[in-house]
């Protein structure tokens, strides 16, 4: 899940959030006023309005905690952390890379719980010294309190990708050596964990819980759904072992001059061959690499007068791939970049491109022959 919202970095880990955070933000603060207002009535709308607003913050910031938790330990294995993403449902940490053993597993799984458990312990230590039992910060620490222990437990629920999933999937992994078989055994226990927290769901809603109902089912089905997935990845994983980008590659890349104008291009080339991925050569040889993603940008009255040299991104600013590249980690690349194709370079000669479409072509042959 990537982010639309930029917030900065925190120890150089890119912090974000999805549209979706500014739902379950108004959802935390409407519920919050209301169970303050339900117990404080003597306080007034101003003070329960400020109080569940600074609590929901704080609230943000335990679950921001505990994904940084997640995260610097992932770092401090050699694993990149993109970013972090909070959302409807939390937070998640974009880890690029799958931990190598299942004892990092284990911890890089278990330290977001205990971190939890940790904010909770702080919380309700320090509503000690707030002030009075019925104050406004009194309340606001207990509430912060046991909602990170509730966190933590339920993070510790067995059901993959949750952490409780994570640490199960490298119990397993530790016993069975097969990381393989550890990540299709935790995704079906997250599977039916899933299941379960979308009947109890329907049950609570029909027996009067509600929205509470709703949400439980909604959760459950995030869950399933996670889970399909990373069973999924391993399947895809298998298929991707011993191939590489000289394979799947499309070996036709066009090659065009760099001084001819944007409105000759899209009319005598673009248009009439389909093709997305043109190289773009000099004197020297590759300069540099040309798609409709460039010439969108360049407002159309402005093509005949515009050359593909004017708008193509430089050789020096395009991330390329050997032909001996596992093919796993070009779509890595792609993925963690943000890029629909690859160039594929040896000896400073385009042997091809490879891009998103010819691996799901690849993967649809696979399934087809059922290889």
């Amino acid at each position: 899940m990537r982010s639309q919202i930029k917030l900065g970095r925190i120890f150089g880990i890119e912090i974000g959030l999805h549209y979706s955070w500014f739902f379950i933000a108004l959802l935390i603060v409407f519920s919050l006023f209301q169970q303050f207002h339900a117990e404080n009535q003597d306080w007034g709308n101003a003070i329960i309005l400020t109080l569940s607003i600074a609590t929901a913050l704080l609230f943000f910031v335990s679950l921001l905690l505990h994904e940084l938790s997640h995260s610097l330990f992932a770092r401090s294995r050699g694993l990149p952390v993109r970013e972090i993403t909070l959302f409807a449902l939390g937070g998640v940490s974009q880890i690029e890379k799958s931990p190598s053993s299942a004892t990092t597993e284990f911890w890089m799984a278990i330290v977001g719980p205990l971190s939890s458990a940790c904010i909770g312990l702080i919380c309700l230590g320090l509503r000690l010294i707030a002030g009075p039992v019925s104050g406004p910060a009194y309340v606001m620490l207990s509430w912060l309190g046991y909602i990170n222990f509730a966190l933590a437990v339920f993070n510790m629920v067995p059901g993959y990708p949750l952490d409780g999933g994570r640490v199960l999937r490298a119990l397993i992994w530790w016993k069975t050596g097969d990381a393989a078989r550890s990540t299709r055994m935790a995704a079906r226990v997250g599977q039916a964990v899933g299941g379960a927290f979308i009947a109890l769901g329907i049950v609570r809603f029909f027996g009067g819980a509600g929205f509470g109902g709703l949400w439980i089912a909604f959760i459950g089905w995030f869950l399933l759904q996670a889970a399909r997935e990373s069973y999924l990845q391993v399947d895809l994983a298998q298929a991707f072992e011993g191939v590489t980008v000289a394979h799947v590659m499309a070996r036709d890349c066009q090659t065009v001059d760099g001084h001819v104008n944007l409105q000759l291009f899209v009319d005598e080339t673009l248009l009439r061959t389909g093709n997305r991925c043109f190289v773009i050569l000099d004197n020297s040889g590759l300069a540099g690499m040309v798609t409709p993603q460039e010439i969108k940008q360049i407002d159309r009255a402005r093509w005949p007068y515009t050359t593909l040299f004017d708008i193509m991104r430089p050789l020096a600013e395009i991330r390329t791939v050997a032909p001996d590249t596992p093919l796993k980690t070009a779509l890595e690349i792609m993925g963690s970049q943000d890029l629909n194709q690859l160039p594929v370079v040896s000896d400073h000669h385009v042997d091809g491109v490879v891009s998103r479409a010819q691996v799901l072509n690849y993967l649809h042959t696979r399934t087809e022959l059922k290889v």
